[in-house]
């Protein structure tokens, strides 16, 4: 009996010593890619939102920036959206570029997936402060001697309101000029309505406005501060 016992344990032992079988080692290697993969489908919207959050915040900083750096250093400074095939870019810099004190030109570059970009829906929903008619992504240049929109480019001056180009370029000797910039995820061609964001701009005070698009719970949509 005390043969079989010592036999019993001996054998046990190797068995504990001998580590995992290729079935249990192959078992825990699919349990872990199941786990990776649960994560990362589920990881993969909230990275989405993030660099449209990015995208957003960072739209909002450069028009700020120029406007800031404008009044402070008592000088105009230009502020270019531009769209490609490639990138989509916000451009800051000093309109007149002998001034001591100006910044040097900054570029902005919005994620891959996200791009100055309308929706079919924008154009029957109220626009964000009543600019334009919701079919251009970058529609700058209302004024009010009757210019209509449709303009990439806007000048604050010192005073903080934004101008056109009227009078020269940065001279801050034209009018006042207001509009509204959209945002939206770029996804592979997929439309994403409720990922949609804008910004608007008032030129006679130069205040910058956040929106962000929701359902008005009819079918349709609506435009709300942020």
């Amino acid at each position: 009996m005390l043969k079989r016992n010592v036999q019993t344990n001996a054998a046990r032992r190797r068995h504990r010593e001998s580590g995992f079988s290729l079935l249990e080692m192959m078992s825990v290697v699919a349990i872990l890619i199941i786990m990776v993969a649960i994560t990362f489908i589920s990881f993969v919207p909230v990275m989405k939102q993030y660099r449209l959050a990015n995208a957003y915040n960072l739209t909002l900083s450069a028009l700020r920036q120029a406007r800031d750096s404008a009044i402070s250093q008592r000088t105009s400074y230009s502020v270019t959206f531009a769209t490609s095939s490639s990138s989509n870019t916000i451009t800051v810099t000093p309109t007149l570029s002998t001034f001591q004190g100006a910044q040097n030109t900054a570029v902005y570059q919005l994620p891959s997936d996200v791009a100055f970009k309308v929706q079919s829906a924008f154009s029957s929903t109220p626009p964000p402060d009543g600019y334009g008619t919701g079919i251009l992504a970058i529609d700058f240049g209302y004024t009010a001697n009757g210019h209509t929109g449709g303009q990439s480019t806007i000048y604050f001056c010192p005073d903080g309101s934004a101008q056109d180009a009227e009078g020269t370029a940065g001279q801050c000797q034209g009018s006042w000029d207001g509009g509204v910039v959209y945002l939206s995820r770029n996804d592979g061609g997929v439309t994403d309505v409720l990922s949609s964001r804008a910004i608007t701009l008032w030129g006679g005070t130069g205040r910058i406005r956040g929106w962000r698009l929701y359902g008005n719970g009819s079918g349709g949509y609506q435009w709300l501060r942020q």
